[in-house]
């Protein structure tokens, strides 16, 4: 019961990492326009994310546009669209592996060992898919920083933080969390299943013994 548990709450946190990943991915708000010093246009918001950039104005009108061509973007976005894809791709692999893994499902005939190996490669390729997660977004987010605080580059092209930066460390927490919660759950049943293999041994061991014992014993007292 408590295992079964387990694997749905790994489940669980791993369907919102996912679902993070893929908003993340799609979501333009990567870049935000930062209103400092002299830039005071304030009611014109600019997003720049991996697919499109957007111009909001004054919480009413938004136009979108798609990149006319991949190097238009700069390299930490051009790396981080690919990178987000992988992601994107490993996370959901390793959700679907992980419900073929899970106990309350049956697929075929398959062992209690078989579900063990599914269910720890699951949990390797959520791990996986939030540090291929966190790559990106990290990587953008010192961009940023760097260039916010270097007096080099121009207020107005100076950006700050935008929403999908945390989104996308949430969701690669989630998913780092789900990987953890599905390998734990391997290590717990190795040790369960080898100490429910070894402790009959020790008993039937001991009970030889013990017959071994009396038999002895019966055959001094009849030959006395």
């Amino acid at each position: 019961m408590v295992s079964s548990a387990l694997q749905i709450t790994g489940l669980l946190i791993g369907g919102i990492g996912v679902i993070g990943t893929f908003a993340v991915t799609g979501m333009p708000q990567w870049r935000v326009s930062a209103f400092i010093e002299n830039n005071i246009i304030v009611f014109e918001t600019i997003w720049e994310g991996l697919w499109m950039h957007c111009i909001r104005q004054a919480n009413i009108r938004m136009q979108c546009k798609v990149y006319d061509s991949m190097l238009a973007l700069s390299p930490d976005l051009q790396a981080s669209r690919g990178l987000m894809c992988a992601g994107s791709v490993l996370s959901f692999l390793a959700f679907i592996i992980a419900i073929i893994g899970m106990k309350c499902t049956q697929c075929a005939q398959s062992s209690w060992q078989a579900k063990d190996c599914i269910i720890l490669t699951a949990g390797l390729l959520f791990i996986l898919s939030g540090a291929v997660e966190l790559i990106p977004v990290c990587w953008v987010a010192n961009t940023i920083i760097s260039d916010f605080y270097n007096p080099i580059v121009n207020v107005a092209q100076k950006r700050e933080l935008g929403e999908a930066l945390y989104l996308g460390w949430v969701a690669a927490f989630c998913l780092i969390a789900a990987g953890a919660i599905f390998c734990c759950f391997c290590r717990c049943c190795e040790k369960t299943r080898s100490y429910g293999h070894s402790a009959p041994t020790h008993y039937r061991t001991h009970s030889q013994r013990l017959h071994r014992k009396t038999e002895s014993s019966y055959s001094k007292s009849q030959y006395v």
